[in-house]
C-alpha cells in the first residue's frame, strides 16, 4: 500500500508527512513525497496539501509536467482515494476568487470565496473550532469533533450533498467536502492532534 504526498511548492509539507507517517505506523503502508506526476500511476492513495493562495497553488500544480492530466487519470478515471487539505481541498472547486478568478480542478462543483467580515470575528479564521458532520463518510467516525483551521476563504458547493461537514464562525463554513473517492478538509488534520491523526489513519485504510 503506497500513499503519495504531492510536493508542488505549497509549503507545510513536512508536518503533513510526519502526521501521515504516524497515522500509517504499524500498517503496511508506505508514505512518500513526490513532485513527479508519473509516480502517481503506481500509488494507492494521494494526498494534496496546500498553504498559500488558490492561484499560487494551482500555478504550482500546473508547473509540474503532466500533473493535472495524471491526477485526472488516476483520481477521476481510476477512482483512487484522494485527500485534499486546506488549499488542497479548495483546488477541488470549479473556481477560486482569491485575487481574481482562477480555475480549479473542477472535481466538485462550486466556488471558493472570501469569508464574510463582521464585528465578532477575525479573518483569517485561525485556531480550534467544532466540526459538525452533515453526511456520513467512511473516514470520519465522530459526529462532532475539534479541529485546527487557518484560512480566509470558504468553499461554497453547488450541490449541498457534497458538503460532508461544517463549522460555525458567525457564518457557516464548509469544513469537509466529498464526492465518491474524493474528500477534502478545510482544517489541517496534521495540526488537529488525536482527531486529525485518526482521520488520516482512516484515509490510509479506506477502500473505495
Amino acid at each position: 500500500m503506497k500513499t503519495a504526498l504531492i510536493d508542488y511548492g505549497s509549503g507545510n509539507l513536512q508536518s503533513a508527512y510526519k502526521a501521515l507517517e504516524l497515522a500509517a505506523k504499524n500498517k503496511k503502508s508506505k508514505i512518500f513525497v513526490t513532485s513527479k506526476s508519473k509516480d502517481l500511476l503506481n500509488v494507492d492513495k494521494i494526498v494534496l496539501p496546500g498553504v498559500g493562495t488558490f492561484s499560487d497553488c494551482m500555478k504550482g500544480l500546473k508547473s509540474i509536467s503532466g500533473m493535472i492530466d495524471i491526477l485526472n487519470e488516476v483520481v477521476i478515471g481510476k477512482k483512487k482515494p484522494f485527500l485534499g487539505i486546506c488549499v488542497g481541498m479548495q483546488l477541488l472547486a470549479t473556481e477560486g476568487k482569491e485575487k481574481g478568478n482562477h480555475k480549479g480542478l473542477g472535481w466538485i462543483k462550486g466556488k471558493v470565496v472570501k469569508l464574510k467580515k463582521n464585528k465578532k470575528t477575525k479573518i483569517p479564521h485561525m485556531g480550534w473550532n467544532t466540526v459538525k458532520m452533515l453526511n456520513q463518510h467512511p473516514i470520519i467516525k465522530n459526529k462532532k469533533f475539534e479541529s485546527y483551521f487557518v484560512h480566509s476563504y470558504n468553499f461554497v458547493c453547488k450541490d449541498k450533498k457534497n458538503i460532508i461537514a461544517t463549522c460555525d464562525y458567525e457564518q457557516n463554513i464548509t469544513a469537509i467536502v466529498g464526492k465518491e473517492n474524493i474528500i477534502g478538509t478545510q482544517f489541517h488534520p496534521e495540526k488537529s492532534q488525536k482527531n486529525g491523526i485518526e482521520i488520516l489513519k482512516n484515509f490510509i485504510n479506506w477502500v473505495y
